[in-house]
């Protein structure tokens, strides 16, 4: 699968635009948001895709970052979230918005995107409040944006290795870091937030970054 495509920029459409890689033109459909982020025409471009895949259709969709790219996957998960549903409402929000919105339960957040009901909104809210951490969690290093290189095709996973205790150290410090930011994004203040990541850490120490985040957020928002 095209996990990226960088090249130059040949033409925009209202919701897509044409990347001239090596000679070959692919058609990538973005957000209003991204359109807008892009550079002018002919200047280099790079962003992250997936291949949409139908009997009679094939789609690219094309995201600034892997953070925005794993959002539209997950809303697409919803039953009555199409492809282009999961782009307006990432046009709307951004992805650390919509990350904010179905974890403080906002439907009325992802609601404005259009083309979604209150009915659809508050069943993605339903639907992914409880995934929402594991992506937020994942956030630091899928923010990053694409850069304008060659066509590149996603690596498969490193293999894991043996974590030696100090290492075990380093991992649940930066997890309690990353939790902090993720609330800190959120909305919340910096003391609360440190309290409620320290009082979930002290209770487990082995907590991941997700797991640090669902129950620090039941300490701060307990109705």
């Amino acid at each position: 699968m095209i996990g990226r495509i960088s090249g130059r920029l040949d033409w925009r459409g209202p919701d897509h635009v044409l990347i001239d890689v090596r000679g070959v033109g692919y058609i990538v459909h973005v957000s209003d948001r991204t359109l807008s982020a892009l550079p002018g025409l002919g200047e280099a471009v790079s962003l992250y895709t997936d291949l949409l895949v139908r009997e009679d259709l094939l789609q690219l969709f094309g995201f600034p970052t892997m953070l925005e790219k794993e959002w539209h996957k997950l809303l697409m998960t919803v039953q009555g979230v199409g492809a282009k549903a999961a782009m307006a409402i990432l046009g709307t929000l951004g992805a650390e918005g919509v990350g904010r919105a179905i974890t403080l339960g906002d439907a009325r957040a992802v609601q404005a995107a259009p083309g979604v009901g209150p009915k659809l909104a508050q069943r993605i809210i339903l639907e992914l409040k409880a995934k929402a951490p594991g992506v937020m969690a994942a956030g630091v290093g899928l923010s990053a944006k694409a850069e304008a290189e060659d066509l590149v095709i996603e690596p498969a996973a490193a293999p894991k290795r043996p974590v030696r205790a100090d290492e075990g150290a380093m991992q649940r410090a930066a997890s309690t870091a990353d939790a902090l930011s993720a609330l800190v994004n959120l909305g919340y203040g910096q003391g609360d937030a440190a309290q409620a990541v320290a009082t979930v850490a002290g209770d487990q120490p082995e907590a991941d970054t997700a797991t640090l985040i669902r129950a620090s957020l039941k300490l701060l928002a307990p109705g």
